[in-house]
């Protein structure tokens, strides 16, 4: 595990695109190459806005700050080439796209991650795909279904996991993929990033989530809280548990004292 920052977040500030509503109001993060960070936080603190930014979502725009990614500027990147440069979005609600198969869908995907005139095998590409759902444990006619089309909260979160798998990232953002899953979901999308950090102890998580029950299952080095905006404490594990035991209210007091100030 390398010591020298994959993520260095300086003085973020995001807010709506074409709108006045700021979002995040200054974070400030480092992630080491190798390293799994969770941020916790209550509704509308701006987790999840966080992480679309850093993916580049268009709903988002950054007002001020810098983020810088294996050396290079992000936010110069387009969208998709901040997926070629290895930053990987599992979304907190997948979309649906009927009539296009998961199995054509993640061809497609793969062969835009290949170098520029590089033409992806046909066969290649099955054999790596039925090779990394087994390794998920997953059937491997999941493949011929229609993305996301008719699953339900713990297949569509378990196809964000088979896309991680395909594509291979060296900063994979979980937004708050433990949403709307039961134990037993959680437990089969928690082995599954289990697997592909073993399988890559250089590839970097960060986890958005608002309970301390994913990280049972991921066990994070670093625990951030997100309040208004702004990362208030940093420490490790055992921040989630006092999480868990005390709630953010002393958190959102504090920064409530703070904006009246």
């Amino acid at each position: 595990m390398s010591d020298a920052p994959i993520l260095r977040i300086q003085g973020l500030e995001v807010q709506v695109a074409e709108e006045d509503l700021p979002i995040l109001k200054g974070v400030d993060l480092e992630i080491n190459s190798g390293e799994i960070h969770a941020i916790m936080g209550p509704n509308g603190s701006g987790k999840s806005t966080l992480a679309k930014a850093l993916a580049g979502h268009p709903g988002y725009e950054v007002t001020s700050g810098s983020v810088e990614f294996r050396g290079e500027d992000l936010l110069e990147l387009e969208t998709d080439e901040r997926s070629l440069a290895g930053v990987f979005l599992a979304f907190q609600y997948p979309v649906e796209i009927p009539g296009v198969s998961i199995a054509n869908f993640l061809r497609t995907a793969v062969q835009a991650h290949l170098p520029e005139g590089e033409e992806l095998d046909i066969f290649d590409y099955s054999d790596q795909l039925i090779e990394r759902m087994t390794m998920l444990d997953m059937d491997v006619a999941f493949a011929e279904r229609h993305v996301n089309d008719g699953f339900s909260g713990g297949e569509k979160k378990r196809n964000e996991i088979l896309q991680m798998a395909m594509l291979r990232p060296k900063l994979a953002l979980m937004d708050e993929t433990d949403s709307g899953l039961d134990i037993d979901a959680l437990k089969i999308v928690a082995e599954g990033v289990n697997k592909l950090k073993a399988e890559d102890p250089e590839m970097s998580v960060l986890l958005i989530t608002h309970y301390q029950r994913l990280l049972d299952y991921i066990k994070p080095d670093h625990v951030h809280v997100m309040v208004d905006g702004r990362i208030v404490q940093s420490g490790g594990p055992e921040v989630a548990l006092e999480l868990e035991a005390d709630g953010y209210k002393v958190f959102e007091d504090a920064a409530a004292e703070t904006a009246r100030a």
